[in-house]
């Protein structure tokens, strides 16, 4: 079921939630590049990578709160908010199958629901509709990923802390990754509603 917005979208560039957002975009090379600094010879930046994604994820919370409360919410904000999502989740992906923390399984399950939401939004583009809202379920499933990928990143290691995190990383991962394709199912079902919707009326 769709989130629906009851505000005035405005075509606003330069307002707060936009810039938190736009930052979030330029942490997501500095994070890859952190979290892969041990691949090439360099020294573990675990910490600071982690530090970059608790920083993303307050972001990706304040910037729609703040749109909310300030009527700052642009037609821009739209496609930032679950761009810097979506890359931040696809960047942690690539950073963790490298240092062989996430499975591939695991990985071609997310990359493969990417591609359904690819070739929905596609497929809307040609019947003239914009990409399909974020839904609930969608939120929520990037919020289960956003803890799960920290956790599984911090339970390196050996001892009680890394036990515990990757106990709870990998019931995040599991959690996210079932709302990630439940959400990506009920975008098949909008589409095909709205794609037979629009042929009927032809």
């Amino acid at each position: 079921m769709e989130v629906q917005e009851t505000r005035v979208q405005t075509d606003r560039v330069l307002t707060i939630p936009n810039i938190l957002s736009a930052a979030r975009l330029v942490g997501v090379p500095l994070f890859l590049w952190l979290i892969l600094r041990p691949e090439f010879g360099g020294p573990n930046s675990d910490g600071w990578a982690l530090l970059v994604l608790a920083l993303s994820g307050i972001s990706d919370y304040l910037d729609g709160k703040l749109a909310r409360r300030w009527n700052q919410i642009s037609r821009l904000g739209r496609l930032l908010d679950p761009a810097a999502d979506r890359l931040y989740i696809l960047s942690t992906l690539v950073g963790l199958t490298w240092r062989e923390i996430l499975p591939l399984w695991l990985t071609a399950a997310l990359l493969a629901r990417e591609l359904v939401l690819l070739v929905m939004v596609g497929i809307l583009r040609r019947h003239g509709y914009p990409p399909p809202q974020v839904n609930f379920l969608g939120k929520a499933a990037t919020f289960n990923l956003m803890y799960a990928f920290p956790l599984l990143l911090l339970s390196e290691g050996s001892g009680g802390l890394h036990t515990t995190a990757a106990i709870f990383g990998w019931a995040f991962a599991g959690w996210g990754t079932t709302l990630y394709w439940w959400a990506g199912v009920l975008y098949v079902v909008q589409v095909r509603r709205l794609v037979k919707a629009d042929t009927a009326a032809d």
